[in-house]
């Protein structure tokens, strides 16, 4: 019998949750429904997932949010499931061939040493959920997820001798970061270039106030309008992160420790250009079905077009995405049920680990409730489960 075989690329929140559902959930409908075998291929360029979420609090204390309490073997999420129906290849995707539909996968660093030739993978179905990345390492996995570890371990010992720090970018991770250094080390003397007119952009200014605020109690500087041009490394056995640092005032300053928190780019550069935005994001040409840019591919998560960004964006997108797919694919009775996308602004940003600002569907909320959801661990407790799936236990 002939498998049809279903090809996640990414495994990262987006990737994770697709395939845990579709392994529990819609490949047991769809072999049911069409009398056939269906295999997931879920191709992840590392072998470890990062809950960059805590970042923030991970780069400034090896104590308070350990390193093994951020990465979890992709592997041990997948134990469960039969060979038949699903494996889990390390390696870069480097191309999509359209026409044959296959995927060209090249080893990275975290490919197993048997497996470190190239491998060419068929798809029938393609769910492209391979996220974005940021300039610095500190907030995304750059191939191995040893060169993140060795960034967040470098930022943690050169802070406690540090006497400057520049932080670049005025958005939640900017502003977290801002706050863990400055309650760690209020000694510090700790700098935040927003880069915009205010702080936190996709919240009402009322809020970018109220953490600017906090920030400023704090002994943190805030200077808008103002973006990094240029960081050359000054390191020396001292200070080994000292950074030299042309602004776009035409300033110059030295810091010890600077830490980027900006550029995002989506993980699209292996896909066919007629696939891409004209800002390289996956076009979805329909948002509500997620359906992709040509027919059998789906986009999920911050690599798609339709994306605002954000878990709580790729979580509710995960079911609408199968039952897209199960409708597709010839489940009787399937239909797409339609992505219905949170518009309203839902932030929580934690300055410090004694709360900070944040709104929930549109309404404001106290600090205490900022601690209660997020400030207090970073949401470190639902790492384990977001790589076993907890979540899609049920349909």
């Amino acid at each position: 019998m002939a498998v049809q075989s279903i090809v996640v690329i990414g495994a990262s929140y987006a990737g994770l949750a697709t395939a845990h559902y579709f392994l529990k959930h819609t490949i047991p409908n769809l072999e049911k429904a069409n009398n056939t075998k269906y295999k997931l291929t879920l191709i992840s360029a590392t072998t470890h997932f990062f809950h960059k979420v805590g970042a923030p609090r991970t780069l400034a204390s090896p104590d308070l949010l350990p390193i093994d309490k951020v990465f979890i073997p992709i592997e041990d999420g997948f134990k469960t499931y039969d060979p038949e129906h699903f494996e889990l290849v390390i390696g870069e995707a480097k191309s999509v061939d359209e026409s044959k539909k296959t995927i060209s996968v090249s080893p990275t660093y975290d490919s197993p040493h048997n497996s470190n030739t190239p491998k060419t993978i068929p798809y029938s179905t393609l769910i492209l959920a391979t996220g974005a990345s940021s300039e610095s390492p500190l907030w995304s996995i750059p191939g191995s997820h040893e060169k993140t570890i060795a960034a967040l371990k470098e930022t943690q010992s050169a802070l406690p001798t540090a006497k400057t720090v520049l932080i670049a970018g005025g958005g939640a991770g900017g502003v977290e970061t801002a706050g863990e250094i400055a309650t760690l080390f209020p000694k510090i003397e700790t700098t935040l270039l927003s880069g915009n007119s205010r702080l936190l952009t996709r919240l009402r200014p009322a809020i970018g106030a109220a953490a600017e605020s906090q920030l400023s109690s704090m002994g943190v500087t805030i200077l808008h309008n103002l973006k990094v041009i240029s960081a050359t490394p000054k390191g020396t056995q001292e200070a080994p992160q000292r950074t030299e640092i042309h602004s776009s005032d035409g300033s110059t300053r030295i810091v010890d420790v600077y830490i980027l928190a900006t550029g995002i780019r989506p993980n699209t550069s292996f896909l066919p250009p007629h696939w891409l935005t004209e800002t390289n994001y996956v076009i979805t040409a329909d948002k509500l079905s997620l359906r992709g840019p040509v027919s059998n591919v789906y986009a999920i998560g911050d690599c798609a077009g339709y994306s605002l960004g954000g878990v709580l964006d790729i979580m509710d997108a995960v079911r609408p995405l199968a039952s897209t797919v199960a409708a597709d694919l010839g489940v009787p009775g399937a239909k797409a049920m339609g992505f219905k996308q949170t518009v309203t602004e839902t932030q929580i940003v934690p300055i410090g680990p004694g709360g900070g600002v944040g709104v929930v569907f549109g309404w404001r909320v106290p600090s205490f409730v900022v601690w209660l959801i997020k400030s207090r661990d970073f949401m470190v407790g639902g790492v384990v489960g977001t790589v076993m799936g907890d979540k899609y236990v049920k349909a």
